[in-house]
C-alpha cells in the first residue's frame, strides 16, 4: 500500500503503476479508486496509471479531519501532480471526478495536462430555468436540494444509487440495503455530505471554454443521471477539439459495465 502525504499531513492512499506517460484517473462520490482495477490491468502496459482515493472515500477515509470540498479535492490532485514531478498528465474524471478536474483546471490551468477526459459529469448539477443538462436528466433544482437537506442520508444515497443504476429498483430491499451499507462502510459520512453539497453549487460551465488541452468526453445511453445530450453541449462550447464517445446500453456505472471499451477508448487517445 502506498500513500501520498499532503501538506497538512494527511495522507491519500494511490496505486501507481505502469511506465511512460502519466495517467491520472479519478474516482466518483461514495467509489474509489477500485472502479477503475479492470481498465488498469490494460492500460498499465501502456501508460504510467496513477488512481487514487479522494478524502473520505476508500483507503483515504480517514484523511477527514478538515472541511471536505471540491476545491479541496482540486487542491489535493495539485498537490498529487505537483509532489510526483507529473507533466504532459492525461487527466481522466468520471462523475465526481469529472467536477475536480473542472476544478482543478479553473484553479490551477492546464500547464501540467496533455489532454482531459471528463466522464458523465454535467458542469452545473443544479438544473434552473435556462438550464435542463444538470442532475436527474433536468429535474433537480433549488427545491429537490432543499428537500434533500431534511432527508436521512442513507434515504438520499439509496436515491442517489438508484439514479445512477436503475436496475437496483428490482433488488429485494433488504439485500440492497445491505450493498448499500456496505459501499457506505468505506466512506466517512461527513465528508460525503460536504461534497454532496459543494458540487450542487458548483457552476464550471465557463471553465470549459477555458480548457487548452484536447477534450474528451465519455457518456452514457441510455443513460441515467446525465442526459446524453450533454455530449453536444460540450461540442458547442469548448474552444478546443472535443472528442464524444459513448458507451450504449449503459448506465452512469458505465466503467464497470463495458471496462474493457472503456480502456481500448482511452488506448487511443494514448
Amino acid at each position: 500500500m502506498s500513500f501520498f502525504t499532503l501538506k497538512n499531513g494527511l495522507k491519500l492512499y494511490y496505486e501507481d503503476q505502469g511506465s511512460g506517460q502519466p495517467v491520472i484517473l479519478m474516482h466518483g462520490w461514495t467509489s474509489s479508486h477500485a472502479v477503475y482495477s479492470k481498465p488498469v490491468q490494460r492500460l498499465c502496459r501502456k501508460a504510467r496509471c496513477i488512481i487514487y482515493d479522494h478524502r473520505g472515500h476508500g483507503g483515504s477515509k480517514e484523511a477527514n479531519r478538515e472541511k471536505v470540498t471540491m476545491e479541496t479535492l482540486a487542491s489535493d490532485l495539485n498537490e498529487l501532480i505537483t509532489g510526483l514531478s507529473l507533466s504532459n498528465v492525461t487527466l481522466v474524471g468520471w462523475s465526481m471526478g469529472a467536477g475536480v478536474a473542472m476544478n482543478y483546471i479553473r484553479d490551477y490551468g492546464c500547464s501540467a495536462l496533455k489532454q482531459v477526459v471528463l466522464c458523465d459529469m454535467s458542469p452545473k448539477q443544479l438544473n434552473d430555468a435556462e438550464w435542463k443538462l444538470g442532475l436527474y436528466r433536468g429535474e433537480y433544482t433549488k427545491v429537490e436540494m432543499k428537500r434533500d437537506e431534511k432527508k436521512n442520508f442513507s434515504h438520499l444515497y439509496q436515491s442517489f444509487a438508484i439514479g445512477a443504476m436503475p436496475r437496483l429498483k428490482r433488488v429485494p430491499d433488504v439485500l440492497l440495503q445491505k450493498i448499500l451499507k456496505k459501499q457506505l462502510k468505506n466512506c466517512d459520512e461527513t465528508v460525503l455530505k460536504s461534497l454532496s453539497a459543494s458540487m450542487k453549487i458548483q457552476d464550471n460551465r465557463e471553465v470549459i471554454g477555458k480548457i487548452t488541452v484536447p477534450i474528451t468526453y465519455f457518456y452514457a445511453t441510455p443513460g441515467s443521471l446525465f442526459s446524453p445530450e450533454l455530449a453536444d453541449w460540450y461540442r458547442r462550447n469548448a474552444n478546443m477539439p472535443v472528442r464524444t464517445v459513448a458507451f450504449k446500453k449503459s448506465t452512469h456505472m458505465f466503467i464497470m459495465e463495458h471496462p474493457e471499451q472503456f480502456a481500448k477508448e482511452l488506448e487511443k487517445l494514448l
